[in-house]
């Protein structure tokens, strides 16, 4: 079955979360990680019923006996990096044992920093089946991975090994049950549930944190079937309204994917999206969240130091390839993430019900690109307006304050404004434009002066440019004098 019609939507999915701005391991919202579809050992389940040992995907498929059924169970495999200083620098690694060393919390070789982390494997497990099949009895496949450990070494600039990055994955085992039961005709209910099996003898004075790592992280599965349809949970026919209803899923939520028309395929995750998402094509890779604004990221990390670019570069492969990804950015592909109009069709029907994560753009996507909306200060998207004649001053406006296109400003929004207000409150800005609209108010188009991306604002562009009002803001000529 063509399952890359999904991938873009499965990868967003399982790297959800995976390392966060600033994409540093000392940042403290990189400490507490994996936190979307963990399935931990049911030995530790049953003592923090916090922590499922299970996740269950129901959904609906209109076929025959003979319609062929494809089950993809994907996660990912925690592995824990240690950095270990060797106690004699080595020209090569030994290859019957290991040299003595000691784990340290950090270190700097070359002047590259090292310090533990820990990154992750890709799994996958492929069940093929039948619906015939299915009706007949529950199909299960076991599924097992072996522990794993391994050195990489760290060289310094003499070219000797001076340290060690152990790399440990410990053993996973889990089976994967599928199922089938008809609700109507030639619609039948499938039911897939995953369930962690490993062994955890020492559960009752494990941490949480090494628990973890016995757990399958970022969980999720694809389906696909052949010689028949998937029903939407969404919007489902008016005749099985009822049975989508019934459907229960655990930790999961099973959506639709690929070109919208085609039911062929789904993906049932942790994050809760609308039928065939898609990715923006104007972003330019992935940073970990899949609904995140690439253009605010992207010149987040433009401005870290040097330091920070380096053990933003240390952590894993996949942030220092974000990181070279980024750099490598031209002015034309940065143009690009200040957003786009799209049609708006309205929201599917039981969306709110499945409580669809606020902030999607206008059309079913996962959206790393951000697109203005309605009137506010944080995309400068306020009424239609019209520019004052010859940018005159609007001292008449109020008696306190007479302002000028490219005059500076402190901005003090009004109490009780959107989450922009707060970030804004006491920022110097520039003039940019002075407005107003059809009900004759008057609006103070400012640019903020640490803007990387103030070009942009001159040049009008969304997310660069924001509305105040004139007693919103102080002259800075007015406070310095003061």
């Amino acid at each position: 079955m063509n399952f890359q019609r999904a991938e873009a939507i499965a990868r967003a999915v399982l790297y959800e979360g995976y390392n966060l701005y600033p994409y540093r391991p000392s940042a403290l919202k990189n400490r507490q990680r994996w936190t979307f579809g963990g399935v931990f050992p049911r030995d530790w389940s049953t003592q923090h019923a916090d922590d499922r040992s299970r996740m269950q995907t129901e959904c609906l498929v209109r076929g025959g006996a003979d319609s062929a059924i494809e089950i993809r169970v994907r996660f990912l495999h925690i592995v824990a990096r240690e950095i270990a200083e060797l106690e004699q620098p080595i020209a090569e690694l030994p290859g019957d044992h290991e040299p003595a060393c000691r784990c340290v919390p950090l270190l700097e070789v070359g002047g590259m920093p090292h310090q533990p982390w820990e990154e992750a494997r890709e799994r996958d497990v492929a069940v093929p089946t039948v619906l015939q099949e299915l009706l007949v009895a529950p199909v299960t496949m076991p599924f097992a991975f072996a522990a794993q450990r391994d050195l990489e070494p760290i060289r310094a600039a003499d070219g000797n090994i001076a340290a060690l990055a152990i790399r440990t994955a410990d053993a996973l085992a889990g089976d994967i049950a599928i199922a089938a039961e008809p609700v109507a005709a030639d619609v039948f209910r499938l039911t897939i549930r995953i369930e962690n099996q490993t062994p955890l003898g020492a559960a009752p004075t494990m941490s949480r944190d090494r628990a973890q790592r016995f757990a399958l992280a970022s969980t999720h599965t694809l389906l696909g079937v052949e010689g028949g349809a998937f029903m939407s949970l969404l919007d489902p026919p008016p005749m099985l309204r009822q049975a989508a209803a019934a459907c229960r899923n655990e930790g999961t939520w099973p959506v639709l994917v690929g070109p919208e028309g085609e039911a062929a395929l789904m993906l049932s995750s942790p994050i809760i999206l609308y039928d065939n998402p898609q990715i923006a094509p104007e972003s330019p890779g992935d940073l970990f969240d899949g609904c995140e604004i690439d253009e605010i990221l992207i010149l987040r990390i433009l401005t870290m130091t040097d330091a920070e670019k380096r053990e933003m570069a240390a952590a894993d492969p996949r942030s220092r390839a974000l990181l070279e990804r980024t750099e490598a950015l031209g002015a034309e592909e940065l143009a690009l993430l200040h957003g786009t109009f799209r049609d708006s069709p309205s929201p599917p029907l039981g969306a709110e019900r499945a409580g669809v994560r606020w902030g999607m753009p206008e059309r079913p996507t996962i959206s790393r690109v951000a697109a203005p909306t309605s009137p506010s200060h944080a995309f400068g998207a306020g009424p239609s307006l019209s520019p004052l004649k010859g940018g005159e001053g609007i001292s008449g406006v109020t008696a306190s304050i007479a302002l000028r296109v490219g005059d500076r400003v402190r901005l003090k929004p009004r109490p009780g404004g959107d989450v922009m207000d707060v970030v804004l409150r006491d920022q110097v800005a520039i003039v940019e434009a002075i407005e107003r609209d059809f009900e004759d108010r008057v609006h103070v188009a400012v640019t903020m002066l640490d803007d990387p991306g103030r070009d942009l604002g001159m040049a009008r562009m969304p997310g660069h440019r924001f509305f105040f009002a004139p007693d919103e803001m102080e002259p800075i000529e007015t406070e310095t004098a003061a």
